[in-house]
C-alpha cells in the first residue's frame, strides 16, 4: 500500500502501523509487537478503563469530580476547567476546553477510590487483559504514561469498532460531542472554535489545521501523542489507523501526518 510505503522516508529510528478497514487488518508494517510509550494516546485507554468503571456501577458519568461543579463527564471531556498539566482551575467547568492531563490523573484516582484499586492494575483488569493486549500497560500519568505495542491497539480499535467489552450505546456516547460547542486549543494545533471532544475521543470536526487528513471525514475519531503516536477511525468511510514512533511529536510531524492519512484513504476507499 502507497501509504504505509511512505513511513519508510519518516524521520524516526522506528516505526510501526497498521490499516483497519470492514473485513479487519488489511496492511502492517514494521515490528507491531514493538511496545512504544504513546503519550496522550493513553487517554483513550484510559477513557475506556473509566467506562468499564461507569458500566460495573463503581462512578456514574456525572458524579462529581475535580473542580467544584465539574463531574467525570467534564474531566473525560476536558471540560473541568483543570489546567494542562496541573491541577488548578482555570475556568469553570463546562465553560472551556482546556485540554488536561491532570484532569485523567483525577479520573484515575476517582475510580482507585472508588473501586479501592490502583487505578494501572483496575485498567489492566478492566481492559488489557480482556481485551488481550498482552503487551499493554500503566506504568506511569493517566493522562499520557502508557505503553503498548500496535497490535495491543488493533485489540482496543477492533472494540471501538464492534463493541464487546464496553455497551454500543456507551461506545457511540464516548465518540459523540460532549458540551457542544465549546472553543480550545488542541496542542500543536492551534484554537478551534470549536473544539469538539467526546469521552476521551478527540472528533475532528471542521478542524483546520489538524493532525488528521483532509479526507477524513468529520466524524473522526482518535487521538495523537507527544511521542509520535496517533491513533484514528473514521466510521464514514469505515478505516482506522494506528501508527506509533519513536520521535517525539514536533514540525516534522505536521506535514506527514495528515499526507499519510489521507494517503490510506485513497489506498482503501
Amino acid at each position: 500500500m502507497r501509504s504505509l510505503e511512505l513511513l519508510a522516508d519518516w524521520p524516526v529510528d522506528h516505526v510501526a502501523a497498521a490499516i483497519v478497514a470492514p473485513d479487519g487488518t488489511i496492511a502492517q508494517t514494521g515490528d507491531v509487537d514493538r511496545v512504544f510509550d504513546l503519550a496522550s494516546v493513553t487517554k483513550l485507554l484510559v477513557a475506556y478503563g473509566v467506562l468499564v468503571a461507569v458500566e460495573e456501577g463503581a462512578v456514574e458519568l456525572d458524579d462529581a469530580a475535580g473542580p467544584s461543579g465539574s463531574t467525570v463527564r467534564h474531566l473525560l471531556a476536558h471540560a473541568s476547567g483543570l489546567a494542562f498539566g496541573e491541577r488548578r482551575e482555570q475556568a469553570e467547568p463546562g465553560r472551556k476546553r482546556i485540554y488536561s492531563s491532570a484532569g485523567y490523573e483525577v479520573l484515575a484516582d476517582t475510580v482507585t477510590a472508588a473501586t479501592d484499586i490502583a487505578f494501572p492494575e483496575y485498567l489492566t483488569e478492566a481492559v488489557f487483559t480482556p481485551l488481550g493486549m498482552a503487551s499493554a500497560s500503566l506504568p506511569g500519568s493517566a493522562g499520557h504514561g502508557g505503553r503498548a505495542s500496535v497490535r495491543d491497539l488493533l485489540a482496543f480499535v477492533g472494540d471501538v469498532r464492534a463493541p464487546a467489552l464496553l455497551a454500543a450505546e456507551a461506545v457511540a456516547e464516548a465518540t459523540s460531542v460532549q458540551f457542544p460547542g465549546l472553543d480550545g486549543i488542541v496542542p500543536g494545533y492551534g484554537t478551534h472554535k470549536p473544539n469538539d471532544w467526546g469521552l476521551g475521543f478527540e472528533i475532528r470536526g471542521e478542524k483546520s489545521p489538524h493532525w488528521t487528513g483532509g479526507e477524513n471525514s468529520p466524524r473522526t475519531v482518535g487521538h495523537f501523542g507527544q511521542a509520535g503516536t496517533f491513533v484514528w477511525l473514521d466510521p464514514v468511510a469505515e478505516v482506522a489507523a494506528i501508527v506509533l514512533t519513536d520521535r517525539a511529536f514536533g514540525d516534522w510531524a505536521k506535514p506527514l501526518w495528515p499526507a499519510f492519512s489521507d494517503a490510506v484513504l485513497r489506498d482503501v476507499t
